[in-house]
């Protein structure tokens, strides 16, 4: 996202803001979804302000999750619980701590990822 930031700005934008329909991806998703580890995400230990920052942009909003829930419960009330761990690490089975997400980063999960033949690059903050 940074490097659209900058090719907007390169295109001769001012300021560039950037909207989510999504709450900020924070945690990955356990079930069998492939998804890079915690401290692959931008969002990942950072306040809204920080990512903001990192993405060089002049302002972000995102979907906050509770708004999110509870458009979900609204169209179906028979649904009891959503998982929405990405974004707020309460996994829905209750089993996923702490420990279990640090063994899946040891294990390597998400590194070495290729796009279109080439390595995939992290952003790196100092925030």
């Amino acid at each position: 996202m940074a490097q659209i930031v900058d090719m907007v700005r390169k295109a001769g934008a001012r300021k560039v803001y950037l909207a989510s329909s999504a709450p900020p991806v924070r945690f990955p998703n356990v079930y069998g979804v492939d998804m890079p580890n915690r401290k692959e995400f931008v969002a990942h230990g950072l306040t809204e302000e920080e990512i903001c920052n990192v993405l060089r942009a002049d302002g972000l909003v995102y979907q906050d999750v509770e708004d999110l829930l509870a458009v979900g419960y609204s169209m179906n009330p028979n649904i009891k619980t959503w998982d929405a761990a990405c974004f707020d690490g309460h996994y829905v089975t209750g089993d996923i701590d702490d420990e279990y997400l640090l063994e899946l980063e040891s294990s390597g999960r998400g590194k070495s990822r290729t796009r279109a033949g080439r390595k995939t690059s992290l952003v790196s903050a100092t925030v």
